[in-house]
């Protein structure tokens, strides 16, 4: 008799009940076994289990629970099993945990390197912005350019780069913002390479121009990519920093930069270090950036068109009012010309259905009030490093090497200070921090608006220089955050851009508005020239007083972004989204 049959007659079960399906079982065990061999559930009992009477389809069926009280020749056989089977499952999870640790190690590597690639690409940028003044009388001696052609190096940048900005975010929108930073890239690179083997005046404005289109198009992409790869919290806000430290220090480290390279080498390698930089970025990038979902849409060519020429015209009226005084025709025919061209773009911007800037960015008035306290601050930064730098070397007498040198305690200051700025958020508020960090700015240069041809570098230079330093590592942080805070992912280019328009247009208008007050300046010192002394005692006093008087009028602009940050940014603890 079958073990199946005894078990049912031990039970009390009707013999009748064990027919000629008793056989069926065992071959729905050897079904069953064959299964589970071939990674069936452990709950199929075969093919033939729906034919079986009850109790043997339950002696088909596995044994479930604990072997704890089985008996009999298998119990050690049972015992092993489920031992192996215990085992298997630990080293599973074992397993599991091991391979989720290491993907959140390869993932946070993944973001360092990913935030070191837009870091360099934009300290690139940022670099040559400055790095080139140092170098300009080297460069007007190597290509024969007169004072109004060199003023031209700088300014040939500044039209294409303040210009193009917001066609820049647009087209990342629109294209794909992986593929339209490394184009930009692309470009600088070459364009940096083309720079440094200029033989004529015109091939080097040619290549300028070029930089600042290349900038204009990889730069709204830079932050886009710090949004869209760092979750909103302590990480987003760390890479923020860095962000922020890498602007604003960068500014003063191609001060450095550019005298160690005049100085040692030649003027020609301040275009020649963005090559390696560039060439590293573009072999990077595309392994390491993700590229972001391209938006439904096209081109807004009229607001491109008008917001473009509008903003160039602009930053043109600034510059040729700071170089031929505010009467000058020029300027004030491209004054006229912006304000044409700028408000048929506003006009035209809240009637579009896909606008090239978003006029909702500008409705959150703390959002607002960061872009115009950030115009203001960046127009008397820009100021200072334009006079600090002539200062140093035509009244300290510096060469260019110790003129960059003397910028790198105040790059240091606020450099560390802005790598400090996230971790005293949250303990001090973002608002109040911005206030803490504007006080020592007005003060340093205050301070500066009292040098004179008897100040030294220490005090005289070096205490305003280290009270800017500090006092801008703690603003430009929580000031970036305003500026972002609750713009919708499919802005941020947008938003990003409107970030370095507003620096553009701050440093062009502050700077010409500075040159204005240093000319009235020079020409009430020069009455009193012939009470002066000797010829050079005349020439660095002049100097210094017209410095000075700049410096003041910075000192009023930095006084004017406090008042705006008082009255018009507001911190939420949870940003709302942006409308519409």
């Amino acid at each position: 008799m079958s073990p199946q049959a005894t078990t049912h007659q031990a039970h009390g079960r009707p013999d009748d009940r064990v027919t000629a399906p008793v056989a069926r079982p065992e071959r729905a065990s050897g079904a069953k076994r064959a299964s589970g061999a071939n990674g069936a559930g452990p709950s199929d009992a075969g093919p033939y289990a729906r034919h079986t009477p009850i109790g043997l389809a339950r002696l088909a069926a596995p044994r479930r629970g604990p072997i704890a009280g089985r008996t009999g020749p298998g119990r050690e056989s049972a015992v092993a099993l489920q031992d192996a089977v215990d085992r298997t499952d630990q080293a599973g999870s074992v397993r599991d945990s091991a391979t989720a640790e290491h993907g959140a190690a390869a993932g946070s590597r993944r973001l360092g390197v990913t935030l070191a690639i837009v870091l360099f690409a934009q300290l690139m940028i940022i670099l040559d912005l400055t790095v080139v003044n140092i170098a300009l009388p080297n460069i007007a001696r190597g290509l024969q350019l007169s004072a109004t052609g060199l003023s031209w190096v700088m300014n040939a940048y500044s039209l294409t780069f303040g210009g193009l900005l917001l066609l820049g975010g647009r087209a990342g929108d629109l294209l794909g913002r992986r593929r339209v930073f490394l184009a930009g890239i692309a470009l600088f690179t070459l364009a940096s390479l083309a720079g440094g083997l200029a033989s004529s005046a015109p091939m080097l404005l040619a290549s300028r121009a070029l930089q600042g289109v290349g900038a204009a198009f990889a730069t709204p992409a830079t932050l886009a990519t710090i949004i869209t790869n760092f979750p909103e919290g302590r990480a987003r806000t760390r890479a923020l920093a860095l962000f922020t430290g890498v602007i604003t220090g960068g500014a003063s480290l191609g001060l450095v930069l550019g005298g160690m390279i005049t100085q040692w080498v030649t003027w020609r390698w301040v275009f020649f270090v963005n090559v390696p930089v560039g060439a590293a970025v573009l072999l990077a990038a595309p392994r390491y950036l993700t590229e972001s979902a391209r938006q439904r849409g096209r081109f807004d060519a009229q607001g491109a068109l008008t917001s473009t020429t509008g903003m160039a015209a602009l930053v043109y009226g600034f510059i040729r009012a700071a170089s031929n005084g505010w009467t000058d025709r020029l300027a004030l025919a491209a004054f006229a010309a912006a304000a044409v061209l700028l408000t048929a773009f506003v006009l035209h911007e809240a009637r579009a259905a896909q606008p090239v800037t978003p006029l909702r960015l500008f409705a959150d008035r703390s959002r607002a009030g960061a872009y115009v306290a950030r115009l203001l601050l960046v127009g008397g930064m820009f100021g200072m490093f334009f006079f600090l730098t002539q200062f140093v070397q035509n009244v300290l007498g510096f060469s260019p090497l110790q003129a960059g040198v003397s910028f790198l305690p105040m790059t240091l200051a606020l450099f560390s200070v802005s790598r400090l700025a996230p971790r005293l958020i949250p303990r001090v508020g973002a608002k109040r921090l911005m206030l803490v960090g504007m006080l020592p700015v007005v003060g340093g240069m205050t301070w500066l608006s009292q040098i004179s041809p008897a100040t030294t570098y220490w005090p005289g230079v070096l205490g305003p220089m280290l009270l800017l330093g500090v006092g801008m590592g703690l603003a430009f942080v929580p000031l970036t955050m305003a500026s972002l805070a609750g713009v919708a992912a499919e802005d941020s280019g947008a938003a990003w851009s409107m970030v370095n328009v507003t620096q553009q247009v701050g440093g062009a208008l502050g700077l010409a508005i500075l040159v204005t007050v240093y000319g009235h300046a020079s020409r009430v010192a020069a009455t009193h020239a012939p009470s002066l002394g000797g010829r050079l005692e005349q020439t660095q006093q002049m100097l210094a007083h017209a410095m000075a008087s700049s410096f003041g009028a910075a000192a009023v602009f930095d006084a004017l972004a406090l008042v705006v940050i008082v009255i018009a940014i507001r911190f939420r603890r949870a940003a709302a989204p942006a409308t519409g």
